[in-house]
């Protein structure tokens, strides 16, 4: 083993001349095809199997850890992509460009036009429209990353310190964690109102015309950090407007919530419970932008470094810090909750993609058992069509679309009236 691990790995460095591609890394493409993977188990299997869907506020399911696993991978690879920037204005023009493309995809995945199954309409309501969903989080995440590493890198040593080699990184991540903190504790949330409409709410008679009410939620409070009263909620009000932020929030399958199977808020719920709330929201995005940044750090030693032991006691070190630093805010005080986004679990989620990355490097790069992983190395590579594919439900449909005798005997008719409306 031990000489496995001082055997060096082949990185942008060592490609040939004549080559223009970057060589893959096949582990980053297994880990991507991971994140994939989960991401289709939970998005199909939740609604079968609950415990492994997202967690109504506080607290980490198996969903929880599928999007800073995606921001991660998106922060090893700028390092490998960035790790000489001859011309920094080209890079940059290139990276915004990339991150618009990003955003303005997830925008048509998730902004409404795709309706789902059992529609046979298309379009959105510009109205109503939402404006940030996963791929948008990601796009921010990676344009900070990938302008952190294009103007503020000035690695002179050999060695590669996550501390000592990148702190102007970490000065960008630190400031932007102490502008998050400033304003998910410190703003003040005074009371707010909204439409509450028979799509997401029993108070109204279940046709297919829409009904709006206004209703009322009681807050006047500060550095609160429940579903109702939280100051991520008020930013997305305000700058993005209530309209634009997601119809169906988790926060539903809360107790005080009680959502029948079909779901619908009950009337005697608490006013908040049939509030749009977006766990993609402006505040949030910020610490997740933190999360690509680590997730840098992380893609330095795979670009810089060429003995395999080197890396993985880095980022074993780095990730089992992570973890601590963690756990230690959960205790303290500071929750573990996606939908905010908190330190706590932006550290907690990025040690744990840490970890999972080491394990998967160490299984195909240093062992170089491919074989075992090749059908997460496909997906991996081919990570964004299958999102588009997903996300889109085009598959879905495009299997639901053969039935026997009659439209309503499909597949994907039989699934959802076997195991998710029992």
């Amino acid at each position: 083993m031990a000489d496995l691990l001082h055997k060096p790995l082949l990185d942008i460095e060592e490609q040939p001349r004549t080559s223009k591609k970057t060589p893959r890394v096949a582990s980053l493409d297994v880990f991507r095809g991971l994140c994939v993977f989960l991401m289709m188990l939970v998005d199909y299997g939740g609604a079968i199997v609950p415990i492994i869907a997202h967690s109504p506020w506080n607290g980490l399911h198996l969903a929880d850890f599928v999007m800073p696993f995606f921001l991660f991978t998106a922060g090893v690879s700028l390092a490998l992509v960035y790790k000489r920037v001859p011309n920094r204005i080209e890079a940059t023009r290139k990276a915004v460009l990339r991150a618009v493309e990003l955003f303005l995809l997830g925008v048509i995945l998730q902004g409404g036009y795709f309706h789902g199954i059992n529609f046979l309409t298309y379009g959105v309501d510009m109205k109503r429209i939402r404006w940030l969903g996963i791929l948008q989080r990601i796009s921010i995440g990676y344009i900070f990353a990938a302008l952190c590493e294009i103007w503020l890198s000035c690695r002179s040593r050999r060695d590669v310190s996550f501390l000592k080699s990148y702190y102007w990184h970490w000065g960008a991540a630190f400031s932007l964690s102490a502008i998050y903190w400033g304003l998910l504790y410190g703003l003040y949330v005074p009371d707010w109102q909204f439409e509450m409409s028979n799509a997401t709410s029993s108070v109204f008679p279940t046709n297919h015309s829409y009904v709006y009410m206004l209703t009322q939620v009681k807050c006047s409070v500060r550095g609160d950090l429940g579903p109702a009263c939280n100051s991520a909620g008020m930013i997305d009000r305000y700058v993005l407007g209530i309209d634009h932020l997601y119809k169906k929030p988790v926060y539903r399958n809360l107790k005080e919530c009680n959502m029948s199977t079909n779901g619908q808020v009950p009337e005697s719920a608490p006013s908040w419970c049939h509030a749009p709330f977006d766990p993609e929201g402006v505040l949030s995005s910020i610490t997740a932008a933190v999360a690509c940044i680590i997730g840098l750090q992380y893609g330095h030693s795979l670009a810089h470094l060429q003995d395999h032991k080197q890396r993985m006691q880095n980022w074993i070190l780095f990730s089992l810090s992570l973890l601590l630093v963690g756990l230690l805010l959960a205790v303290v005080g500071d929750p573990v909750n996606k939908s905010l986004y908190t330190f706590g679990y932006m550290l907690i989620t990025c040690a744990s993609a840490g970890i999972t990355y080491s394990a998967i490097y160490l299984l195909v790069d240093v062992y170089g058992y491919r074989c075992l992983t090749f059908a997460l190395e496909w997906m991996g590579k081919h990570s964004l069509s299958i999102f588009v594919l997903i996300t889109s439900n085009l598959a879905v449909i495009a299997i639901q679309g053969f039935y026997w005798k009659a439209p309503e005997n499909n597949l994907i008719q039989w699934i959802v009236t076997r195991f998710v409306r029992r």
